[in-house]
């Protein structure tokens, strides 16, 4: 009788074991990319706190170096001197952030790091640093690049969903710069002609990998600097959105796992019970 207690409970805790797992390994995206989140939140106040607190001539002087940096650098190839440089350009906290993206038609709202190395990409947006610096004006071309289909964060997955048409805007400094969508293309990686500079143009491409999962090509989405608009819908970050998918996982895991300790242990109960009718015939 207590070997057969005893297998029912290691039974039991096996069973609630492997359910928890699973639980574990279905709330671990959502879970992570909502921590990914409000990471970023942070990083962005903070970056924020930073610039307004800047004094009036330091602010001009960090804005004017990075526009006449665009002004005179143009290459693909950085070397060891000049990637301090750049390094160097509009990094105001000392951290690498030289500012925030907003997508509001994919409720994207992160940091742009200098450089897209991995450290980075798997938490933030890159700035490609042979690309113009995210300043705007006029032959610039600026390129930011994201992640997408990452266990951990959401990042730039949704990007393809994006049309022409759509807008996006780069917070840099206290500068809202808008871009709306006129190009979308699907290139093989080395192929880079769609992110130079195009004469008195002021673009900013963002790009990833595609097809989803498969990640052989680029998705580039183009867009062309256009007048600001009101962009207060624009600063709302997504955490409580994605604070609800949480909650609504949890409510639904919770009665699963109640009803599955139900069935064990009315199943142990009527072992218990057939037992003891046995034992008494």
């Amino acid at each position: 009788m207590k070997k057969s207690k005893k297998k029912n409970i290691f039974s039991t805790l096996f069973i609630i074991l492997i359910f928890l797992a699973g639980l574990s390994l279905l709330l671990y995206p959502t879970i992570s990319n909502w921590w990914n989140l409000t990471r970023s939140s942070k990083a962005i106040s903070e970056y924020q706190e930073i610039v307004n607190n800047l004094q009036e001539d330091e602010y001009s002087r960090i804005l004017e170096s990075a526009k006449e940096y665009n002004r005179s650098f143009h290459r693909h190839y950085l070397s060891k001197d000049e990637q301090a440089v750049y390094e160097s350009m509009l990094n105001v906290g000392g951290n690498g952030i030289m500012g925030y993206i907003v997508i509001p038609d994919i409720d994207v709202r992160l940091p742009i790091y200098h450089g897209t190395q991995a450290s980075v990409l798997q938490v933030a947006a890159g700035h490609l640093e042979w690309s113009s610096l995210p300043v705007g004006g006029e032959s610039t071309h600026c390129v930011i690049s994201g992640h997408r289909g990452l266990p951990s964060a959401k990042l730039f997955t949704n990007l393809d969903k994006l049309e022409q048409g759509d807008c996006f805007q780069l917070n840099i400094l206290n500068e809202t710069l808008t871009y709306e969508i006129d190009q979308i293309l699907i290139v093989e990686p080395e192929e880079t002609d769609d992110l130079q500079i195009v004469n008195g143009r002021d673009y900013c491409t963002l790009v990833t990998c595609t097809p989803y999962g498969i990640n052989t090509h680029r998705l580039l989405l183009r867009g062309h600097r256009i007048e600001n608009f009101d962009n207060s819908g624009l600063h709302v970050t997504s955490d409580a959105v994605q604070i609800d998918n949480i909650i609504v996982a949890v409510i639904i895991a919770i009665p699963m796992l109640l009803i599955l300790l139900g069935c064990v242990l009315i199943r142990d109960k009527k072992r218990k019970s057939a037992k003891r009718y046995n034992d008494n015939d």
